[in-house]
């Protein structure tokens, strides 16, 4: 029976002006999925260094299952700076362990095993990390989620990886700045953020479902005949980093329990806003936040 929930791609140190964190989607995505009741794991790779060391270590520590590979590149650090309203900006080194995630018969078992993936456009800059990342998601089948994080950063991204990521996916989720280079990538029809979404969400067959998050204003969440508007509940903002995550993986773990799009789409703000009043990518969701989440 297909039970975990995956975040797949990059594993990484935040280099934030308070100090490093550890940070990359898949772990934040899968670390706040185990927070809401679901079996969890992240599946990257690190470096044989002190800094992979650590990201072990912390994984252990915070109860996260993970399939790390250890590579003969160093491990990926991100230089993260904040803007004054808390937004961040990243300088993100190139050609390091997270690049050749390598495929094994360990994640082809845990495929078969897996109920729901997350991956980005990211962890697919390199052809080592792109393959496996296609391999786990061929070898899970056609009766599970597939969620694709478009997470465009710096000039890390294409047309062919985002058309290949979006013929995959069940779930796309991106931002506001994201759905603008998308679909000029696209070539899709000039319109408003929502007729692109819905553009994007008929030309590929799979994808059920659009997320788009527009930062303070608010976030819209598309199927074939639904809409869901929620306005961004005013917070005080430490930083914003992994909020996107959050949001991600409460929308998923609210949908695979069978809860509407209205009602995930209402979870993922509220858990997404306190995580802006949070340092760091991975803080611990409070009582009051995380025990309707069971399953």
């Amino acid at each position: 029976m297909k039970k975990t929930i995956v975040g797949i791609g990059e594993a990484l140190w935040d280099c934030l002006p308070e100090g490093r964190k550890l940070g990359g989607a898949p772990a934040n995505f899968a670390y706040h999925v185990g927070q809401f009741g679901w079996q969890s794991a992240v599946v990257s790779a690190v470096g044989n260094d002190a800094l992979g060391d650590e990201i072990l270590q912390i994984f252990d520590k915070v109860g996260l299952p993970h399939h790390i590979a250890r590579v003969d590149k160093p491990t990926g650090t991100v230089q993260v700076t904040l803007s004054a309203e808390g937004i961040p900006s990243y300088e993100i080194c190139e050609d390091v362990a997270w690049d050749n995630i390598p495929w094994t018969s360990d994640l082809a078992a845990l495929a078969v095993r897996t109920k729901a993936v997350c991956y980005g456009s990211l962890a697919q800059r390199s052809s080592v990390s792109r393959a496996t990342i296609r391999q786990f998601i061929a070898a899970m089948g056609d009766d599970t989620e597939r969620i694709c994080d478009i997470n465009l950063r710096q000039h890390f991204y294409s047309l062919e990886i985002i058309e290949e990521s979006l013929r995959c996916a069940t779930m796309l989720k991106l931002n506001d700045e994201e759905i603008a280079v998308v679909s000029k990538l696209l070539g899709l029809f000039d319109g408003s953020m929502e007729e692109q979404c819905r553009q994007i969400l008929m030309r590929y067959p799979k994808l059920r479902i659009v997320i788009l998050t527009c930062g303070a204003i608010g976030s819209y969440v598309f199927t074939a005949d639904e809409t869901s508007y929620i306005p961004t509940p005013k917070v005080e903002v430490a930083d914003t980093v992994g909020a996107g995550d959050s949001f991600t993986a409460t929308f998923v773990a609210q949908t695979l329990a069978g809860k509407s799009i209205h009602e995930a789409h209402a979870k993922a703000v509220a858990v997404s806003a306190y995580v802006c009043t949070q340092n760091g990518a991975m803080p611990s969701i409070p009582a009051e936040l995380s025990e309707n989440f069971t399953r």
